[in-house]
């Protein structure tokens, strides 16, 4: 079924990479922002951590279904507004993805799955670490402007009268019948 263009596994993907990327960026900014006790520190990183790798085949799987409703030659009859939704959209992509790369190989010590599942550290190097915690600083603060110019584009789409929220909700579009002569 189809929900104004996007079908309802896409628009739950959307609201469920929504929730996880709003909560991930939230609450990490505020425990390594703000003095926060120990437990709770730990905690937080510890769901974070779980809950973003549980995250990636989701993230993936979205990946596989944009590419798969691509329309590549529809893009160069794009406004250029459309161009700059979509090229913002691919750019909120890319960097969801190197936030959930750097933070996999930033990890020094085993990664535990909401304590079920443990996955090796995938480095060793203390310097290639580092590194990675780096980007994935960077690139969780590129997320966050670009989810809040994404969050500020719909608010002003919205006020232009354009219901872009509405193509990403779970109703079900309504086709009015067109009445058949004879």
């Amino acid at each position: 079924m189809s929900v104004s263009g996007y079908s309802r596994q896409r628009v739950l993907l959307h609201w469920l990479s929504a929730v996880v990327i709003l909560w991930t960026l939230v609450s990490g900014f505020y425990i390594a922002s703000l003095p926060v006790p120990a437990a709770i520190k730990q905690a937080v990183g510890f769901f974070n951590v779980s809950l973003t790798t549980v995250f990636i085949p989701v993230f993936v799987w979205r990946i596989f279904l944009t590419i798969l409703h691509a329309q590549p030659a529809r893009v160069r009859s794009l406004s250029l507004v459309q161009q700059l939704a979509t090229f913002g959209h691919l750019s909120i992509y890319l960097m969801v993805g190197v936030v959930l790369l750097s933070g996999v190989l930033m990890m020094d010590r085993p990664i535990s799955v909401f304590a079920l599942l443990e996955i090796p550290q995938p480095l060793s190097d203390p310097v290639l670490i580092a590194r990675c915690f780096a980007v994935h600083i960077v690139a969780c603060v590129m997320l966050l402007l670009l989810v809040l110019l994404h969050i500020g584009a719909v608010v002003v789409h919205e006020l232009c009268g354009d219901r872009v929220l509405r193509r990403m909700l779970l109703r079900p579009r309504v086709h009015v019948a067109q009445p058949r002569y004879k």
